[in-house]
């Protein structure tokens, strides 16, 4: 008797252990059920997927053929290949491109904390979260104080509560802060900055990707000097394949004389002050502060200073027409046009080295009676070397021997060179050009 009284306990406990994991089963069934109402319909998920998936390892996404309609469609609503995007997972991986001393450098356990801000206005889902998430996963958690997402007045609605509830479960706290109305970048950006807890603060696109690596030596900067403005080396994302492509240390960031953004090669002034030392910050202008601004690190070194300002309309005296780049690109012909006097494409400088400049093209000329071309400036002379004489008005290819003339009948928008006859045709205006005595 006493033996089936325990069985019966045994046989009690045992159906009462299998009805609460039933229970337990289904209740966590339902709310993996809600969580999937509740994310429908957005864009995309966060999801560890297999690492030879899309985009992995930086490598680029090939579309095929039968999607390349429906991708040039998708590619108008950002102007880059969403569809390529969505494709990718938001924590893909990405190589590491450092060099090796970087890799192995050791950083003080102290650095700052930062808060990282990123501005966006309209931006797509998988961007701006392959974004967010690339900063908390190759970020040290020590480091990180939180993620502010700063709204521009987006109008798209999955960046709305569906974006403040993703982020909620992110591991560092993230942040989304709504600007009232459309302010632009940098008003945004002052907007996060002043909603910062961290002790740095360090801004970011909403379409990039940060790999390994990337924070500790900005921090290390930042302490060792806290008026110190830094900036990583900028690789690229290609906006049709997504393909990931490295860098260089060997190029810096900067402004031409149009205030167009350009990347210049360090100078060789800079590797010889630093010594080989590949991470001592480069050397500029302007400084930060205008007493440590230097001349001899300034562009205006290898430009004439000129009644016109630094810039130059060359116009022919025969026709009356100007120099113009017409828009184009390296490796192609300079144009010559009616002048407009508005600037624009048809603003040059004839510099101390004799080049004459479109911004950082300079004009070349490779053969005889040759049409006049566009290529980077090396600063070696050669083909790039150019003589004005201000009495006869001439610009003398040097190493040709030869003249610039107006445009020939059979191409009557390029100028090309020609044996100087002293003709108008190979005459030449630099408006308000006053040839320093160095000449």
């Amino acid at each position: 008797m006493r033996r089936f009284a325990y069985c019966k306990v045994v046989l009690a406990t045992s159906l009462v252990w299998v009805m609460l994991d039933m229970f337990i089963l289904l209740y966590f069934s339902e709310c993996n059920k809600c969580d999937d109402k509740r994310e429908r319909g957005l864009p995309g998920r966060d999801v560890l997927r297999p690492r030879e998936g899309p985009g992995e390892g930086g490598k680029p996404v090939v579309i095929s053929k039968e999607n390349q309609e429906k991708m040039k469609e998708m590619f108008k609503i950002n102007q880059f290949n969403l569809m390529a995007s969505e494709m990718i997972a938001f924590n893909r991986t990405l190589p590491d491109v450092r060099l090796e001393g970087c890799k192995n450098k050791l950083y003080p356990d102290d650095l700052p904390r930062t808060s990282v801000v990123i501005v966006f206005h309209n931006e797509a889902w998988s961007t701006l979260l392959r974004t967010v998430r690339s900063v908390i996963d190759r970020s040290p958690k020590s480091l990180l104080e939180e993620v502010v997402l700063v709204d521009d007045a987006s109008e798209r609605d999955f960046l709305k509560r569906p974006l403040e509830q993703y982020v909620r479960r992110m591991e560092v706290p993230v942040r989304v802060v709504r600007m009232e109305q459309r302010s632009g970048l940098i008003r945004a950006r002052l907007k996060g900055a002043s909603l910062s807890t961290g002790q740095v603060i360090t801004f970011l696109d909403a379409h990039c990707e940060c790999t390994i690596g990337w924070l500790e030596p900005l921090l290390a900067r930042i302490k060792l000097d806290r008026k110190t403005v830094v900036c990583p080396i900028i690789d690229v994302i290609s906006d049709d394949t997504f393909e990931y492509m490295a860098g260089s240390d060997m190029t810096y960031g900067g402004f031409n004389w149009k205030l167009n953004f350009r990347w210049y090669p360090v100078p060789q002034r800079e590797m010889d002050r630093r010594k080989g030392d590949r991470t001592l910050p480069v050397r500029g202008a302007p400084a930060l502060n205008i007493q440590h601004t230097h001349t001899k690190h300034t562009h205006i070194q290898s430009v004439i200073i000129v009644g016109c300002v630094l810039f130059c309309q060359i116009r022919n005296v025969e026709t009356n027409q100007c120099l113009d780049n017409m828009a184009r690109k390296e490796n192609e012909k300079v144009g010559i046009f009616n002048c407009h006097g508005m600037g624009g494409n048809q603003v040059f400088s004839y510099t101390a080295n004799k080049e004459i400049r479109t911004d950082d093209l300079c004009l070349d000329v490779s053969k005889l009676n040759g049409p006049v071309m566009m290529l980077k400036c090396h600063h070696l002379k050669g083909n790039q070397l150019w003589e004005y004489d201000p009495m006869k008005l001439t610009l003398i290819h040097v190493n040709s021997n030869q003249c610039l003339d107006k445009a020939s009948e059979e191409d009557s928008q390029v100028p090309s060179v020609r044996d100087c006859t002293h003709t108008r045709s190979q005459q030449w205006l630099l408006r308000n050009v006053t040839l320093p005595e160095i000449f």
